[in-house]
């Protein structure tokens, strides 16, 4: 094992881990200290609590020697017939965590991963925490390499297309890296700010990549006299918290009614901006900028809004949300666009007819797939958490047939650490409408909300009260009825059910036509737009 997790102060709910070799500690009530290369006592002590950590919030990566199939002695080859070539496009951290698993679980094929960027994987979590702070420097966020996974990297190479019918993926240099089995794992980049020459300023960041981070690290560091965040997401909130640690004068902007709302819903987004306000944020909610502006050396200089006012800023970070990254699918003939890689909960991908795939499969961010606790509804899941469940499944299910195929089924759990603040939820939020305080105070600020739907319990969102989350993750998979009827050691004073006061999702025109008419001919075409 690489890493060890101290949890004596988080009671065994905290940040999912997988083998990030550095150390930096997480604030707050639920705080963790990560440390690379425990001695013997530490990592029985992390292997205790991973045993006992009730909503998987541990991850442990094992021992290089653990990882090989060589290693493992008497596990079996599971290298089916036919089944000579896997390759993974993606090489992050659904990526590398499949290419763990296939060789953890016997795989002993010709194993290959591609990335489009030249760094080895990395962890993305730290960027917009730790990394802003100056906890950890971005270089620090690794992941490790996968050694003794005895697999080609091809970094730095681009996939630009997929040949479906001569199983090859195409790669930008002009080769084309032929497969038996394709996972794709391409995940998410940040959506720009809209006007691109306004995106070039300097002083205009994004944060997704190591990059970005270490850029907007530099930056922050120096002392801006004042820093614009344009999105009260998590990430937005996030960075707005690291500028308040730093000491560093701060706007946010976001056209919703209030922080975090689209992703958890205005009545606990009210929340979130009052902890923000208290915070010293300068939160304007209910805003939009319209434009950036720079001066004669194009750097960055002011902000106008949609109120009329200006604001002089230094630093501007566009935290709009994400893109998922199916452009080089376009014309493979896969139910790939805006919104991901469709594929059923085996991780099979769908192509543009709805029909399931057997050698293609996808997993982590990019993938979007039912689930049956939420009406078999199609979601896509920017976890980190789901991300590493879902690459395991997908690798487990690329070499497996019928019934030894495994279903992705894990409850959502994410995490947020914001203004000394622990927000984690399970469940997914989102599909509820409505929702009660069902233990704590959220005037105090540490309370657990209960998210319902249609009489039942559908999700839980924490604040600084993690240690509940297993009770509820309980309530949600035996769809228990909602609002919750039970004794608890600090019930809420106010437990009727309000509105979620969920923003919808914004509207797409049509993206698929239908063509034909008898059986035979009868097809589903994609629209690409732009």
């Amino acid at each position: 094992m690489r890493l060890v997790v101290d949890l004596t102060r988080c009671q065994g709910y905290g940040q999912c881990v997988f083998a990030a070799p550095g150390v930096f500690q997480m604030h707050g009530d639920e705080a963790l200290l990560y440390e690379p290369n425990p001695d013997d006592a530490q990592r029985e002590k992390v292997l205790r609590a991973a045993a006992a950590c009730p909503v998987r919030a541990i991850v442990l990566d094992p021992r290089p020697q653990e990882a090989t199939p060589a290693a493992a002695g008497t596990r079996p080859a599971k290298t089916p017939t036919g089944v000579e070539r896997i390759v993974i496009v993606g090489a992050s951290l659904a990526g590398l965590r499949a290419a763990d698993t296939l060789r953890r679980e016997g795989f002993t094929g010709s194993l290959t991963l591609i990335g489009d960027e030249p760094d080895k994987a990395y962890d993305r979590v730290p960027l917009s925490k730790q990394v802003l702070t100056g906890w950890v420097s971005a270089q620090h966020t690794a992941l490790p390499r996968g050694e003794g996974l005895d697999a080609e990297w091809r970094l730095g190479q681009p996939a630009v297309g997929l040949d479906r019918r001569n199983k090859r993926v195409l790669l930008a240099d002009g080769e084309a890296v032929p497969f038996d089995r394709l996972l794709i794992a391409t995940g998410v980049r940040a959506r720009p700010w809209h006007n691109a020459d306004e995106a070039k300023l300097d002083g205009v960041f994004t944060v997704r990549a190591r990059a970005d981070a270490a850029g907007l690290r530099q930056r922050l560091a120096a002392g801006p006299g004042h820093v614009l965040v344009i999105g009260a997401g998590f990430i937005g909130s996030e960075v707005a918290s690291d500028c308040r640690e730093l000491g560093l004068p701060v706007t946010v902007v976001d056209r919703g009614p209030a922080p975090l709302a689209g992703a958890l819903g205005a009545a606990v987004g009210r929340v979130a901006a009052q902890m923000q306000r208290d915070a010293g944020v300068d939160l304007r909610s209910g805003t939009s900028v319209l434009a950036i502006e720079g001066d004669g050396d194009g750097r960055v200089r002011r902000a106008r809004l949609s109120d009329g006012s200006t604001l002089d800023v230094d630093v501007a970070v566009a935290a709009l949300g994400s893109e998922r990254n199916v452009e080089w699918l376009q014309g493979s003939g896969l139910a790939a666009g805006h919104w991901g890689v469709a594929c059923d909960a085996g991780c099979r991908v769908f192509d543009v007819n709805g029909v399931v795939t057997d050698d293609i499969f996808v997993a982590g961010d990019v993938a979007r797939f039912p689930h049956p606790l939420y009406e078999y509804q199609f979601m896509a899941l920017e976890h980190w958490g789901n991300a590493v469940d879902q690459a395991e499944i997908a690798a487990h299910n690329m070499t497996g047939t019928g019934p030894d195929r495994w279903a992705h089924l894990a409850l959502p759990v994410f995490w947020s650490t914001q203004f000394g603040t622990e927000i984690k939820s399970i469940g997914v939020p989102t599909f509820a409408d409505e929702i009660v305080v069902a233990q704590g105070s959220a005037a105090d600020r540490r309370f657990v909300a209960a998210y319902g739907r249609r009489g039942r319990i559908t999700a839980a969102v924490a604040f600084d009260h993690g240690m509940w989350l297993d009770f509820y993750r309980d309530l949600i998979e035996q769809a228990a009825p909602f609002p919750p009827r039970m004794r608890t050691v600090d019930p809420s004073p106010t437990r009727q059910p309000v509105p979620v006061e969920m923003r919808p999702e914004p509207s797409f025109q049509a993206t698929v036509v239908l063509t034909g008419h008898q059986p035979s001919e009868r097809r589903a075409v994609l629209v690409h737009s732009g």
